[in-house]
């Protein structure tokens, strides 16, 4: 849900005080847009601009000439290279009321309702303009000042979804977004980190310094976005006609047939709208979808998509006044890290944790930030006392990015690593980056043991986390195995058990013994797999039996499992050869029901080609089901489920899906079948709707399954 209220104004109570945050201000633009990195976070940015502008807008003769708020975003930047039209930066809202206010403003300039809105995602990155000639591309130049920028045409040949070459021989300059995914910021850091470099505070820093840099011993990727097109003074007379005439949505359109990477192809592209309440209606729908994206945004660009409207609304010095930027909540923040804790999981994995200076992003309260494991510390160079840029979307755990090195003092102080196991002063394993207690389960049983009895692993009604304790304290139980072999007069002896509650734990214990062996693989919580996980492998080998036979060969035939996840599974089964032999003899179901193993998979581990010509290990996992009803569909649940559904976990849901012959999914594509939209279903009905995809109500999909349904 995207939270209403206002970013709230920095308070300037004076004229020495705005010259201050006058001064603050230009100097974090200039840290940022020279160098890539800023004194300040994105909020805190904003708060101030915001308060600036307040204190302006009541001393209008006293504006300071190094004020941001006549300035292109970017203006600390020098640039030699003109820009043919300026390049303008947008106008910022923060809230539903802010916006309307807006389209107020512009239907009263245009003297009517703008009745087609483009919305797109703002991506966080750098502004640029790559100028194509004959459709070769032979120049890249930021955006500067708006009105000139630098030329940084030596990073062509390096940015991922910026074509050397057009699909057409045209003459024409492309305007957009460079920035750093996920996956190449964090690739970003261990090559800069390698070289003997600090690593970089979030992905748009390193965007902004590597599009920049000339002489490093290394190269990164980036990758770009288009979001506009527009003639050069050398495009033929036609084309230069018909681009400026299109609407944007058609623009964009042009741009992505020419070979231009732009948000198209991402899980939130600009659509089209026709009113201001489907505008925030969309801006929601990104803002759900925000944590999820493989790239960084900061906001929704709203604009009007008619070129007619664009052009009665003309611009202002600084920004168009036919689009804005709806800003969302910040994700990320500049804090202290004070302390760090190591705590050990169920696993035996021994984590450690960032105790911050507390610090308020998207809402929350975060005094608590995760650092990944031990490598990931060393790798980013942090100390304590360091400012660190902490990350927080949606309902991800925060994270502690890295420090921002040039905040230093000189009093920060090394991290000190455990040299034994914090909770049980066992022998630590280093051998991988992730440390774990030699004790492996056996250090946080009870943990271990609440978590396998849970809803979704073996479902124990009675058994939570105060009863394990209990049972484990008692001596009664040292593996998982031992709650099967528990007998009624040891319940009998402990606190606050009586003869209905013992008896009622014993029958929920014996039921358990029945569970699929999906479930049983889930409850043993084989490091790199979940719910989701344990189903594939259950359903692609059929027995436990087969599953301890397979090699990382065999495992990695099971959609989901790559390379280098399959050999610490297999690792993982082994290192679980006793207690699994210990649940057996207790009489644990290890078979899948309904489930065939792959052809040929036996003790001696072959066949397993086989397997991989079936098409990612699924032709195994599902042919046990081939006459179900949903048998080679791919199924998405969304929304809240209804009627003889609505007691069932999601996790359940996708169980049933599976026994039924489908395939569960949690994202919407080309490749989805059918899609089971409850209450409140959001952005993947509307994904659905889009795509033509089957959508059926959970009453509807219930009779679907109905001879699978209880």
């Amino acid at each position: 849900m995207m939270p209403p209220m206002t970013t709230p104004a920095a308070v300037i109570v004076d004229a020495a005080a705005y010259a201050q945050a006058v001064e603050d201000a230009a100097r974090a633009a200039a840290a940022y847009y020279a160098g890539g990195s800023s004194p300040l976070d994105d909020d805190t940015y904003d708060r101030l601009a915001r308060g600036i502008a307040a204190w302006e807008a009541e001393h209008p003769d006293e504006v300071l000439p190094d004020s941001p708020t006549g300035k292109v975003a970017g203006g600390a930047a020098e640039g030699d290279v003109p820009h043919m039209v300026p390049m303008l930066s947008l106008d910022n809202v923060f809230s539903p009321e802010e916006f309307t206010a807006w389209t107020a403003s512009l239907a009263r300039r245009l003297d009517r309702e703008v009745t087609r809105f483009s919305v797109g995602p703002k991506l966080d990155g750098l502004a640029v303009a790559a100028r194509y000639s004959g459709g070769r591309l032979t120049r890249l130049i930021t955006r500067g000042d708006g009105t000139a920028g630098e030329d940084v045409s030596h990073a062509i040949g390096t940015v991922e979804g910026l074509p050397e070459t057009l699909a057409e021989p045209v003459t024409v300059e492309v305007r957009g977004e460079i920035l750093m995914t996920t996956a190449q910021f964090e690739h970003a850091n261990e090559v800069r980190t390698g070289h003997g470099g600090q690593p970089f505070a979030n992905p748009r820093n390193a965007a902004a310094g590597t599009l920049r840099a000339k002489e490093r011993a290394y190269t990164v990727p980036m990758t770009f976005f288009g979001y506009g097109m527009l003639p050069l003074p050398e495009t033929e007379a036609t084309l230069a006609g018909r681009l400026e005439e299109l609407a944007h949505s058609d623009l964009m359109a042009t741009a992505a047939g020419l070979g231009v990477h732009t948000s198209a192809g991402t899980a939130v592209p600009d659509v089209v709208v026709q009113t201001p309440e489907q505008v925030v209606a969309r801006v929601r729908e990104i803002a759900a979808l925000r944590a999820q994206l493989p790239f960084g945004i900061d906001g929704i660009v709203v604009k009007a998509d008619l070129a007619a409207d664009r052009r009665a609304a003309g611009s202002g010095s600084r920004a168009p006044r036919w689009a804005i930027a709806y800003k969302l909540p910040a994700v990320e923040k500049i804090t202290r890290l004070l302390e760090v804790e190591w705590n050990v999981g169920r696993t035996g994995i021994i984590a450690p944790r960032g105790v911050l200076e507390p610090v308020v992003i998207d809402g929350s309260t975060i005094t608590y930030a995760t650092l990944h494991n031990p490598a990931d510390i060393t790798r980013r160079g942090l100390r304590l006392g360091d400012h660190v840029m902490v990350h927080r979307a949606g309902d991800v755990i925060p994270r502690v990015e890295a420090p921002v090195a040039h905040l230093r003092t000189g009093e920060e102080r090394p991290i000190t690593f455990p040299e034994l196991c914090p909770r049980c002063g066992s022998d630590i394993d280093t051998s991988e980056e992730r440390w774990r207690c030699a004790q492996g389960r056996n250090c946080h049983l009870v943990a271990s043991l609440a978590y396998a009895a849970g809803r979704d692993q073996l479902d124990i009604e009675g058994l939570g986390t105060t009863r394990v304790v209990q049972l484990v304290e008692a001596g009664l139980t040292a593996d998982l195995a031992d709650l099967f072999t528990l007998r009624r007069e040891e319940l009998l002896g402990l606190e606050r058990m009586g003869e209905t509650s013992t008896d009622n734990l014993l029958d929920a214990i014996a039921k358990a013994k029945e569970q699929p062996l999906s479930r049983v693989l889930c409850a043993l919580g084989v490091r790199g797999t979940g719910r989701s996980m344990s189903r594939r492998i259950a359903r692609y080998f059929a027995t436990m039996d087969h599953i301890r036979a397979a090699d990382a060969d065999a495992m990695r035939q099971v959609d989901g499992i790559g390379s280098e996840k399959a050999p610490s599974i297999v690792a993982e089964i082994a290192e679980l050869a006793p207690l699994i032999d210990k649940l057996a003899a207790a009489g644990v179901n290890m078979t899948e029901p309904g489930a065939t193993a792959p052809p040929a998979a036996g003790a001696d581990g072959e066949g397993e080609g086989e397997g991989e010509a079936s098409g990612e290990g699924e032709g195994a996992a599902a042919a046990p089901a081939q006459g179900g009803p949903l048998a080679g569909m791919r199924v998405v649940v969304t929304g809240a489920m209804t009627g003889s559904l609505e007691k069932l976990s999601r996790n359940e849901m996708n169980e049933l899906i599976e026994r039924a012959g489908g395939r569960s999914s949690s994202s919407v594509s080309k490749k989805t079948t059918l899609v089971v939209a409850g209450e409140g279903a959001g952005s993947k009905r509307a994904k659905a709707e889009e795509l033509g995809i089957r959508l059926a109500t959970p009453d509807e999909f219930a009779i679907l399954v109905a001879g699978l349904l209880d």
